[in-house]
């Protein structure tokens, strides 16, 4: 049975296998939570096992009879992605939904991956570029859904070629734009990419406008000790119903983009209220800097050689610039 959501109806997910990365809080644990109640089987991979468990005994309370598994991943890590990634290949069932979620946002300092990366960048993108890759022959299986997040701060700016890393120098907030930029920019050529090659995974993005979850709180292992000002102004304004939105409205427009039938393939989705920060969910025009498809084209190639993953050879009669 459909299930309606404030202004969404999530269709029957029994049978459907769904990995959605930073599950274990926040939006993506209100994601997690409305699949599984659905009926899908979750996978969730988290960093913290003792947070993934509190999670899932938190969303089995809510719905008693849920599929769900806890996965460890450490997002910033090629190590940690290619382990998780060899385990759910060698289980060999097919993905149908994977909702690339998770993110940092804006140590105050610049903080670097184990494998060197600037942190927001190494996470927020270059990791679910990776994970994604390596799971194509299980999302191919599924003829999967792939749905990346961005962020209302990827309306401006760029992909800074020449200082990908912020090494010359760091803006948190720069390098943060930056990664969500990257996440739609990757989201839209993965659809591209898909139609081309033929690999039947469809690539929608989404973004959740703008909620109290724990990005801006307070995150002492990045350098950040107590909740940000502009962290208490949202909950502030979310408490009372001003232009931001909650939690629970923040993790429609990635439903929407997942499971919905009529979602489009290649398309953008996020909140419909004033400056799409807060409201119901509906499909809206990309902006400018996720509509760059050579920007797009080069970070791809830049990510393949950075996370050395590739996706997997086109066949000699698939001629296009994706293969």
């Amino acid at each position: 049975m459909p299930r309606r959501h404030h202004h969404l109806t999530i269709p029957d997910l029994s049978g459907r296998r769904a990995v959605v990365t930073g599950g274990s809080n926040g939006i993506g644990f209100a994601i997690a939570t409305t699949l599984a109640g659905a009926g899908a089987e979750v996978v969730l991979p988290v960093r913290s096992v003792p947070k993934g468990e509190s999670a899932l005994a938190r969303i089995r309370e809510r719905h008693p009879g849920a599929k769900i598994t806890l996965e460890e991943l450490d997002l910033s890590s090629l190590a940690s992605l290619a382990a998780l990634s060899e385990r759910l290949r060698a289980g060999g069932a097919p993905i149908h939904v994977l909702i690339n979620n998770a993110g940092v946002m804006t140590p105050p300092d610049r903080q670097l991956t184990v494998d060197g990366f600037e942190l927001q960048l190494g996470t927020n993108h270059l990791g679910h570029f990776a994970l994604t890759l390596q799971l194509l022959p299980l999302l191919r299986a599924g003829r999967g859904r792939v749905t990346t997040q961005t962020s209302i701060a990827a309306r401006r700016g760029g992909i800074d070629f020449a200082d990908l890393n912020a090494e010359r120098e760091y803006d948190a907030m720069r390098a943060y734009r930056q990664s969500k930029i990257a996440c739609g920019l990757f989201g839209l050529e993965l659809s591209r990419r898909s139609k081309a090659a033929g690999w039947g995974v469809t690539s929608t993005i989404s973004h959740p406008g703008v909620a109290p979850t724990g990005l801006l709180s307070a995150r002492p292992e990045m350098g950040r000790d107590a909740d940000t000002r502009e962290i208490r102004l949202i909950r502030w304004l979310s408490e009372r119903g001003l232009i931001v939105g909650t939690v629970e409205s923040a993790k429609l427009s990635a439903l929407l983009a997942a499971t919905v039938p009529e979602s489009e393939d290649g398309s953008f989705y996020g909140p419909q209220g004033l400056g799409n920060v807060g409201g119901p969910p509906g499909q809206q025009k990309p902006w400018a800097p996720l509509r760059d498809a050579d920007a797009a084209a080069r970070l791809w190639a830049v990510s393949e050689e950075l996370t050395r993953t590739a996706a997997p050879a086109c066949q000699a009669s698939e001629r296009s610039r994706a293969c």
